[in-house]
């Protein structure tokens, strides 16, 4: 398993430097506060349309859950990074140093793409999908993942995603069954 791990994760870290811009952006932007506040924005904005509610208040909930999951990972199985691991890597970010066990920017972005096709559908979930894709094959490609970790991320957003879904649903019907139990009664 770990020959396929290096294999893949040297074929996309290996991709021509051209492809740098692209996945730079895509791997860094999460943590730059004019992309936080955009991304608050929308899922604040989709609070407020009736349609898009639940979906918006599942992924608030779910990306922070998804985040603290591949953070305790991270701290229990003690993972290292390729680029502490290994001599050859092509580093295209700063280095980091701490455990990469599993993804969390790839958990992140999935989490959100199954909550927002979950409810929405697949025309607001494959965007969705597609950010959660390249952002992990942007963390293979700058050098800070091993593929098997982004695999344990995108597993870690979907798990917590169900769940949040899941959770959220009981309570919507939970409610409502409440309610109407209540409306029944003279």
């Amino acid at each position: 398993m770990r020959g396929l791990d290096l294999a893949v994760f040297y074929a996309i870290n290996r991709w021509p430097d051209t492809l740098t811009p692209l996945f730079y952006f895509i791997s860094e932007c999460t943590k730059w506060l004019p992309v936080r506040i955009f991304l608050l924005s929308l899922f604040l904005a989709m609070i407020g349309w009736q349609k898009t509610r639940k979906a918006a208040i599942c992924a608030v909930i779910a990306f922070p859950l998804t985040n603290e999951l591949c953070d305790l990972l991270k701290d229990g199985f003690q993972v290292l990074r390729p680029c502490v691991e290994l001599a050859d890597v092509t580093l295209r970010v700063n280095k980091l140093t701490s455990f990469g066990t599993a993804s969390a920017h790839s958990g992140n972005m999935s989490a959100i793409a199954l909550v927002m096709t979950y409810y929405l559908g697949w025309k607001w979930g494959l965007p969705w999908m597609i950010i959660a894709l390249l952002s992990g094959l942007s963390r293979i490609y700058v050098g800070v993942h091993y593929p098997s970790q982004v695999l344990l991320g995108w597993t870690c957003g979907v798990i917590v995603a169900l769940l949040t879904v899941k959770v959220a649903d009981w309570i919507q019907n939970t409610i409502k069954a409440r309610r109407e139990a209540r409306a029944v009664v003279p």
